[in-house]
């Protein structure tokens, strides 16, 4: 059934089908052909959305769009532009900055693509950057906010693989930092070579001090998020809940530009991007049944480990799966249909699964800015108005930073496991 599966989900795919209709139709076929009942379908359909700590994606989402649906931005910006606009490429690297810090807030690459993208991309198009180059920043940089909590694709991984969510939680706050110092690195060499302008905070740090003291209330949401989880305050379902909490009290009483509308419209959205997810959670689980009913992850792992030498070996084939799949699949879905898949090759070398997860994000999150399908690529080029190809050629150097950070986090369990 495995082998239809795959098929029929790939001529969905070439036909333009959505994620979720290819799993769906993969998994009818192969059940109808196998003589096995489509009811099967229904009842795991209706498996994943009875799970308690499933509830912490929409809240965690509704959080960060409440806190980015108002002048936060604005903050954050006049923020980093006072830590970093002073050195080569100030308004590139402020577009990286703004992106770790706004991973502690959203979760979501997508969302901070768009929100970043629409405030930097014309600011830098007018100081002189090249339209591809200030788009290849805005795709690589956005996936930093995948690594620090609250981040969605941790909490999908915590799920399908029974991994403790605060663990990946903690561990994701080093390979963030790593990352985004590392595209740091790579914008101002990039700017040097490319003689691009510095963007200093005018007036200095007297002229920001109130906007980066105004920025702070949200900065300090992963803070929050980390120490009421590590304390054992509350579990993570709870404190997505308390983050909501947070992001009204800091919108309605710090910021005051929490109106009804905004918060309607930030709800609208949660319950869009909660909907699609939810469609793939659904959809996956039907096909992962299949998987392990024909012990499909068993047997690629025996083969796996029965056939390379090394662990290392295993590694670099894992890694090379999975930078293939986040090219052609959207990042929840690689993430369910991967995850149990792997958790069991990364088992039998003895990978601890925390350290899997986290080498799993940055795969799958490299393929956000790599073509076909790659998501931050393409809402980063619409911005700039620019091609596709030209702005993969400048993102090389961004390439090279996420490889070098992928191929530590792979090989050096302590990034992880500190």
């Amino acid at each position: 059934m495995s082998v239809i599966v795959a098929w029929v989900f790939a001529i969905l795919l070439l036909l333009s089908a959505p994620v979720a209709i290819a799993l769906l139709g993969g998994a009818g076929v192969a059940l109808y052909v196998d003589g096995k009942p489509l009811a099967v379908i229904a009842q795991r359909l209706y498996t994943p959305t009875q799970s308690f700590p499933m509830l912490a994606i929409p809240f965690f989402i509704l959080a960060g769009s409440l806190m980015m649906s108002g002048r936060f931005g604005v903050y954050l910006i006049h923020f980093a532009k006072l830590l970093v606009g002073r050195f080569r490429g100030g308004m590139g690297q402020v577009s990286i900055l703004g992106s770790v810090m706004f991973g502690g807030v959203s979760g979501s690459a997508v969302a901070d693509a768009s929100a970043l993208g629409n405030a930097l991309i014309p600011v830098q198009k007018k100081e002189g950057y090249p339209p591809d180059f200030a788009a290849a920043i805005n795709a690589s940089s956005s996936t930093v906010s995948l690594l620090i909590p609250p981040s969605i694709p941790l909490i999908l991984y915590g799920l399908v693989t029974s991994t403790s969510i605060i663990d990946l939680f903690v561990a994701g706050i080093v390979p963030g930092v790593m990352l985004g110092a590392g595209l740091l690195a790579a914008c101002w060499l990039s700017a040097r070579w490319r003689a691009l302008p510095t963007s200093p905070a005018e007036g200095g740090f007297r002229a920001w001090g109130w906007d980066a003291l105004k920025a702070l209330p949200a900065l300090a949401m992963p803070v929050f998020v980390i120490g009421t989880l590590r304390f054992g305050i509350a579990t993570p379902t709870e404190v997505s809940v308390m983050a909501v909490a947070y992001a009204l009290l800091v919108g309605g009483f710090v910021y005051r530009d929490l109106t009804l509308r905004t918060i309607l419209n930030a709800m609208i959205q949660t319950a869009i991007m909660t909907g699609a997810v939810l469609l793939i959670i659904m959809a996956s689980s039907v096909v992962q049944w299949i998987l392990t009913l024909e012990r499909v992850p068993q047997r690629l792992a025996d083969w796996m480990v029965g056939s390379m030498s090394d662990s290392w070996m295993v590694i670099l084939s894992m890694n090379a799966i999975m930078l293939v799949v986040g090219t052609v699949l959207d990042l929840p879905a690689a993430m369910l249909l991967l995850g149990p898949l792997f958790a069991g090759i990364g088992a039998a070398i003895g990978m601890d699964p925390v350290q899997l997860g986290l080498m799993m994000v940055i795969n799958l999150a490299i393929g956000l800015y790599t073509p076909p399908v790659g998501t931050t690529l393409f809402i980063s080029a619409t911005i700039a108005r620019t091609s596709i190809g030209s702005v993969v050629l400048a993102l090389w150097p961004f390439y090279l930073v996420s490889i070098i950070v992928l191929a530590l986090i792979s090989y050096f369990p302590a990034f992880t496991l500190y």
